[in-house]
């Protein structure tokens, strides 16, 4: 950071909330992490209800909108959250994010039409973009830099268990119950959490700018950026009215992505020039500031294209259910959660990250890698073994990234540090996923005829279900896999088919199998270059005390020339 922008930033006050009890700090540190369960908890809880969901209110061709709706707020709003909260204090915000998280959460519950869900799923997603931001920075909040390790990597462990507890909530709530009340059960844990937070949490506010400071017009070039640039990466996973995936040419994904990048430049050129940006340029101008929001960019990459395919495997090529397809991944799950609140008290007891990050890094490439591996014959011991690599390299990044981010940034700078951070993260895990779906449907359409042709079936079926007779969703539907092929054929093709059904569902499974293992390609290019951007941070101490952060804050000002130099 340069010399120019700290003079113009007043002396930020000394932080009241380190000065807490210990019983209090503890108290706030479990109503913050019950806010951030909750938003953790419907990401996940949400998806086994939809089809209930969609099926009750009739609306199958809005089933995505559901979840898009509240990805395209809470992503949206992280950075706005963050900066308000240097401005007003996080109490503030945090107690705003929670009740509008609420109210919506109420709503959607009481919704009569997918039109309202939708609404009402946005309006959550507009509180839930409090909860990620604000709460990690209250632990800048309520911990010096050197305590801080343990604390985060509780956050990453909220995160594991919320993976692991989601669905087989929403399983029992929507089975045993009814959907709305997988909404409605947010109300007495969020209540909870606003009482502690409310009574125990102070108001600490980081800057002293006023309401009319505030950049309204980033926020408001930020958000009309952002939605065509989520709302293309949506798109690219969807299928047209025929039927067929909409690629990057169309003007539904490269056109919308253009456009918002496009806006996001000029984006760029305002926070430039405004004196409160939402999201300052000069956090990004050291070494260490910028290797880190790179680093956890590409590591979400990673981290999402696992959660979302693997299941994809076990359903289809394995062949078991929905449910038990989620529990299947508890090995990746246990490794995060162990590696990320191990990584956080090593982190507290020794004060050094960057090997550790190293390690991490390193473990992930060799997870993704086995994964590239996949077959219908992999052995379920050899797959756990593959997914535990995974989770355990991943579970540094959860905690860890954090605190080196909030020791290299300016404690006035604090809240919008971290929420720039949080922004990241969830729209790295997006571009992944984006990346790694468009791998695996081009990488499915070209396996099908290669494994069908290798199969001996005879040239004119294997030109039939290549040709179009068995789509690729079909293939990815669960279920008896070769019933499906039958009802996909005419009816007067199927005493012809069914003879060759063992080596056509062979076949289709090492489809399957293969472009599932591409899929892991892109999360160990993701994991390299994560790798290499950590390589490029510089290890600043981390300290106990406000006298050694200031001094911390000085090394960072060593940077810069160095800044220079590469550039």
């Amino acid at each position: 950071m340069s010399e120019h922008v700290r003079a113009t930033l007043p002396s930020p006050p000394e932080h009241a909330t380190l000065d807490l009890p210990t019983r209090e700090k503890l108290i706030v540190m479990v109503a913050v992490l019950l806010g951030l369960f909750l938003g953790a908890l419907d990401q996940t809880i949400v998806g086994v209800a939809l089809p209930r969901i969609v099926s009750d209110l009739k609306g199958s061709d809005l089933y995505t909108w559901v979840v898009t709706a509240y990805l395209l707020t809470s992503t949206i709003t992280v950075p706005i959250y963050g900066k308000l909260g240097d401005v007003f204090g996080r109490q503030r915000m945090l107690i705003v994010g929670i009740v509008i998280f609420l109210a919506g959460s109420a709503l959607s519950g009481l919704s009569q039409s997918m039109g309202e869900l939708i609404v009402f799923r946005g309006l959550q997603g507009c509180g839930a973009g409090a909860l990620f931001p604000i709460a990690l920075a209250v632990i800048g909040d309520l911990f010096t830099p050197r305590e801080r390790g343990r604390y985060q990597g509780l956050f990453g462990a909220v995160f594991g268990l919320s993976f692991i507890v989601g669905p087989f909530l929403g399983g029992i709530i929507t089975d045993d119950i009814s959907w709305h009340w997988i909404f409605y059960v947010n109300l007495p844990v969020g209540i909870v959490a606003l009482y502690a937070i409310s009574t125990r949490l102070p108001n600490i506010k980081t800057t002293t700018a006023r309401l009319r400071d505030l950049d309204f017009s980033g926020i408001a070039i930020f958000t009309v950026g952002v939605v065509p640039i989520l709302l293309g990466l949506t798109f690219k996973g969807l299928t047209d009215a025929s039927g067929n995936l909409y690629g990057w040419t169309s003007w539904q994904v490269g056109g919308l992505l253009l456009a918002g990048l496009a806006i996001m430049a000029a984006f760029v050129v305002n926070e430039s020039r405004v004196r409160q940006p939402i999201i300052p340029l000069d956090l990004f101008s050291t070494r260490t500031l910028a290797a880190t929001n790179v680093a956890v960019f590409m590591v979400s990459s990673c981290m999402f294209a696992a959660v979302i395919f693997i299941p994809l495997y076990y359903q289809v090529v394995k062949g078991v259910s929905a449910t038990a397809s989620g529990y299947s991944m508890w090995p990746l799950l246990l490794g995060l959660i162990g590696t990320s609140v191990g990584a956080g008290f090593y982190l507290t007891r020794t004060g050094r990250y960057k090997a550790l990050l190293l390690i991490g890094l390193g473990v992930l490439i060799v997870g993704s890698f086995l994964l590239t591996h996949l077959s219908p014959t992999t052995a379920t011991p050899t797959l756990w073994l593959w997914l535990a690599l995974t989770g355990l390299g991943i579970g540094p990044s959860m905690s860890v990234f954090t605190v080196v981010i909030q020791n290299a940034a300016p404690r006035e700078r604090l809240g919008t540090a971290t929420s720039t951070l949080a922004f990241l993260r969830q729209v790295g895990g997006m571009v992944g996923l984006a990346v790694a779906g468009t791998v695996f449907t081009q990488g499915l359409s070209t396996q099908m005829p290669k494994q069908l042709s290798a199969a001996h079936l005879p040239s004119q079926l294997t030109a039939h279900i290549s040709g179009g007779a068995f789509s690729e969703n079909n293939i990815a539907s669960v279920g008896n896999l070769g019933q499906t092929i039958l009802q996909a054929v005419p009816v007067a093709a199927r005493a012809e088919v069914r003879p060759y059904l063992p080596q056509i569902v062979g076949a289709l499974h090492n489809a399957m199998s293969l472009a599932l293992g591409g899929v892991f390609w892109v999360a160990v290019v993701g994991a390299i270059l994560g790798f290499l951007a950590t390589l490029l941070m510089r290890e600043l101490p981390l300290q106990s005390g406000h006298r050694q952060e200031r001094e911390a804050e000085r090394e960072t000002e060593k940077e810069e020339p160095e800044m220079a130099a590469l550039a």
